[in-house]
């Protein structure tokens, strides 16, 4: 593997073969004296991105300079991670969480959805990854109420004060994705801002067929006002946890976003690399009862992937150009259909 590659995913590895080990988190009880600062919506210091406030890592992306037809509220996944950190929730004023939301969530991820939408990106005071663990869950549960009330503050600012009407992509990934499904279910379901929505990109946790009342997963590639989502695993292998946290979840096949449950190496649009080349017709997916099988995808670095199962760190970069494509549209598609019906 080359070093650059080791860079980028080492925090990644370390996670895994941390967890692989049960090496005991270090933890505390929950208690609210302890919470870092509240994020101010009002203030642009607790977004990571705005339009007219991108981040360095996005700045020389030419996709930033034109106002886009729809906005993308992004809800980036799981970044504190240290076994040895025993808060419960991230605190978004200092440089650990910070950079790592630019130099890995943005870059790596939120990117692909640029050429769609204009992007709002909150910082939140998401809870440690402990809290998927089962000695922790339970006391967890506050910090993860947190973490959800941070993110729902900054949607209802983001609605109050920048929306104007135009249509909304909501893109998450892992716990990212848990926060968005409680939103979507708060705000879009039943409610008139489903009228808004050209898509939700749950990806990275099992979201249910019939997890909501009026939000149906997208069955066609130009499809709107539902949600797609997946999570990618080697090639014909089943995580240990499969019945509780994968089995009966919706999955998308993102590289055709119908229903075909193969797909074919030549119509895959790309992986997004460390090195930030797309490398297309890298892989192939077969979709299966909750999990998207993946072949090991031909990119520099794939001895990294060779050495796991799970492919949740790369769920967005495996399928990066695939997203860019479909996001832009399903927007184009949103807009046909609000002049077809204004006829």
């Amino acid at each position: 593997m080359k070093i650059s590659s080791l860079k980028v995913f080492l925090p990644i590895l370390v996670l895994l073969l941390s967890t692989a080990c049960k090496m005991a988190y270090q933890s505390m009880d929950f208690d609210e004296k302890n919470l870092p600062a509240r994020p101010n919506y009002s203030e642009s210091k607790s977004w990571a991105v705005l339009p007219g406030k991108y981040p360095l890592v996005l700045q020389n992306n030419d996709k930033i300079k034109n106002e886009k037809k729809a906005h993308v509220f992004y809800i980036y996944p799981t970044l504190l991670t240290d076994k040895k950190i025993k808060d419960w929730n991230a605190d978004v004023w200092t440089p650990l969480i910070r950079q790592g939301v630019f130099k890995t969530a943005l870059k790596y991820q939120a990117s692909a959805w640029l050429s769609a939408g204009d992007l709002y990106v909150p910082f939140y005071r998401q809870a440690h990854y402990r809290i998927f663990e089962k000695p922790y869950s339970k006391a967890g549960e506050p910090a993860w109420e947190i973490a959800y009330q941070d993110v729902k503050n900054a949607f209802q600012y983001y609605l109050k004060h920048f929306n104007r009407g135009k249509p909304i992509i909501i893109a998450s990934h892992s716990q990212g994705s848990m926060h968005a499904k409680r939103l979507i279910k708060e705000f879009f379901d039943q409610k008139p801002l489903q009228n808004q929505l050209v898509a939700a990109y749950l990806i990275g946790t099992r979201i249910l067929p019939d997890q909501f009342e009026s939000i149906h997963p997208l069955e066609s590639p130009n499809a709107v006002g539902g949600f797609v989502s997946w999570n990618a695993y080697k090639m014909d292998k089943l995580p240990k946890n499969y019945a509780n946290w994968y089995q009966g979840g919706v999955t998308t096949n993102p590289i055709s976003w119908d229903t075909q449950r193969n797909s074919k190496v030549i119509d895959h649009k790309g992986v997004l690399s460390e090195d930030l080349k797309i490398y297309p017709q890298s892989l192939k997916v077969k979709v299966t009862d909750g999990l998207l099988w993946t072949t090991l995808p031909q990119i520099p670095g794939r001895f990294f992937f060779s050495l796991i199962q799970n492919y949740h760190f790369a769920d967005i970069n495996l399928f990066w150009k695939d997203i860019e494509e479909n996001a832009v549209a399903r927007v184009n598609a949103w807009y046909q259909k609000i002049s077809y019906e204004e006829r």
